[in-house]
C-alpha cells in the first residue's frame, strides 16, 4: 500500500506542528511564487498555481498573502527569486531518497543537503540516480471515520481517480497528476473530509528496514524536512517493527 508507513504518519503529525510555527505558510508561499513565475499568475490557466492556491486556502492563509506571493512570482512586486532544485540520494540500507527544494542560493543549499545526508549515514547522489524508482501521483488521504468505502471508491473512480487503498486509520486515494484537482474537488463537493492532499513522488517498490536501520533513515528524513529550503521529502523505506 503506497505511502501507508511510519514516515507517512510522522509527516502528517509534523505538518501540524510546522503549521504552528509558520513553516507550512512559508512553503506554500514559495510554491505559489515559483508556480506563478513559471506558468503565469492566473490560476485558471496555471494548474500548478491553482493547486498551490487551493493548499493555501485549505490552511486558511490570508488572501493578501496569496496575492503578494503571486505578484512576486510574476515580477509585479520585488521579492526573493527562488530556484527549484531536486536532490537525490541514499539513506541507510540503500533507501532511495528524493528531496524537492526552492532556494535563493544553489551552492549553500547543495552543501547543506549533502551535509545532512552524510551526518545521518547516507550520501547525496547524482541527478537521476533514484528518480526512476518513483512515479508522480496525486495522493489524497481521507479519515476512515464516517466514510463508507464502497461509496468513496465509486466517487473517486467517477471523478477520474485511479485507486483507493484502506489503511489502519485512513483511506488513500491515488490519481494521475492531471486528475488530482478534479478528484479533490469531487471529494470536497461531497463533503468528504480530507486529511492531506498533494501531488507526490510515490515509490514503485519499497525497501524494508529494521528498527536499528529505520531509526537512521528516520533521522535523515526528519533532518531534511526541517531544512528551510526543503519543500518535500520522499523515500522508499518500509519501516518494520
Amino acid at each position: 500500500m503506497s505511502g501507508h508507513n511510519k514516515w507517512s504518519s510522522i509527516k502528517h503529525k509534523k505538518g501540524k506542528a510546522d503549521a504552528a510555527r509558520g513553516r507550512i505558510f512559508s512553503r506554500i508561499i514559495r510554491e505559489i511564487t515559483v508556480a506563478a513565475k513559471n506558468g503565469g499568475g492566473d490560476p485558471n490557466s496555471n494548474a500548478r498555481l491553482r493547486a498551490a492556491v487551493s493548499s493555501a486556502k485549505s490552511e486558511n492563509m490570508p488572501a493578501d498573502n496569496i496575492t503578494r506571493a503571486i505578484k512576486r512570482g510574476t515580477g509585479e512586486i520585488p521579492g526573493v527569486q527562488y530556484e527549484e532544485i531536486q536532490y537525490e540520494g541514499y539513506g541507510a540500507s540503500g533507501v532511495a531518497v528524493m528531496v524537492a527544494t526552492f532556494t535563493d542560493s544553489r551552492n549553500r543549499t547543495t552543501s547543506e543537503i549533502r551535509h545532512i545526508f552524510s551526518r545521518h549515514g547516507g550520501n547525496l547522489g547524482e541527478n537521476g540516480c533514484v528518480a526512476f524508482m518513483f512515479h508522480k501521483k496525486g495522493i489524497i488521504t481521507v479519515p476512515l471515520a464516517g466514510v463508507e468505502e464502497d461509496n468513496l471508491l465509486e466517487l473517486v473512480l467517477n471523478a477520474g481517480g485511479d485507486d483507493l487503498d484502506k489503511g489502519d486509520e485512513e483511506f488513500e486515494v491515488s490519481t494521475a497528476p492531471e486528475k488530482f484537482e478534479l478528484v479533490k474537488a469531487a471529494l470536497e463537493a461531497a463533503k468528504i473530509p480530507i486529511a492531506a492532499a498533494e501531488v507526490s513522488m510515490v515509490p514503485q517498490n519499497f525497501i524494508g528496514v529494521d528498527a536499528k536501520e529505520g531509526d537512521k533513515v528516520m533521522r535523515l528524513l526528519e533532518a531534511l524536512e526541517e531544512h528551510d529550503d526543503v519543500q518535500h521529502v520522499w523515500a522508499n523505506a518500509e519501516f518494520q517493527g
